[in-house]
């Protein structure tokens, strides 16, 4: 009996092991959530780093003829479908925050290089949403006509997507034009170095 007790005594781990155990857990839990939250955070903001240098550029240099605007139209509309594809397929919500964080970032790049060519030009003639011409698309001299736009792409793409959202064929025609329209991202700016047969004032 002596034996067995002192066996007992003996496998029975002492109170400290325990309670490193659960401090041992906790760290690596919290470890996770760390690692997990600072990989979120990269993911949502992370889009936008490639653009400060070139915002910096713009707003140090007053010149904004280095850099396409149509760049900030690929991302509204990519990111915009994106938005409108979780309502029908939810993703992970990071990627969702990426979409309305890239478009607000998209918004102030965009009002930056609209007031800057405003500033740069002597002689502005007026360029409107509501002239309708194809010729002067996006490159209308007043920031809210660019807003306009945006509202009125996102309430068309929002009605059909709440109609449309249970039709699978839509759907995924709508996520294919999303991801086809970022994959097309460094066309715009590839186009117009081409036409300046330079790279200057881009970053």
């Amino acid at each position: 009996d002596c034996v067995d007790t002192q066996l007992q005594i003996s496998s029975t781990p002492p109170p400290s092991q325990g309670l490193i155990t659960a401090k041992t857990i906790a760290l690596m839990d919290f470890q996770i959530v760390l690692v997990a939250f600072g990989a979120s955070t990269a993911m949502v903001f992370g889009g936008i780093v490639p653009y400060i240098p070139q915002y910096l550029d713009i707003l140090q240099t007053k010149n904004a003829d280095g850099f396409s605007t149509h760049v900030c139209l690929a991302l509204l509309l990519a990111n915009t479908l994106r938005i409108f594809f979780w309502i029908g397929h939810p993703f992970e919500m990071p990627l969702l925050l990426q979409s309305f964080v890239m478009n607000i970032a998209m918004l102030v790049m965009l009002q930056l290089c609209v007031k800057t060519k405003a500033m740069s030009e002597i002689i502005i003639k007026p360029k409107s949403i509501f002239e309708c011409s194809m010729k002067n698309f996006w490159q209308w001299t007043n920031f809210q006509d660019y807003l306009i736009f945006l509202v009125l792409f996102s309430v068309v793409t929002g009605a059909l997507t709440l109609l449309l959202m249970h039709v699978p064929i839509y759907m995924e025609t709508l996520g294919f034009v999303s991801v086809f329209i970022e994959s097309m991202l460094g066309a715009p700016q590839f186009y117009k170095n081409y036409c300046k047969k330079n790279t200057a004032g881009m970053r």
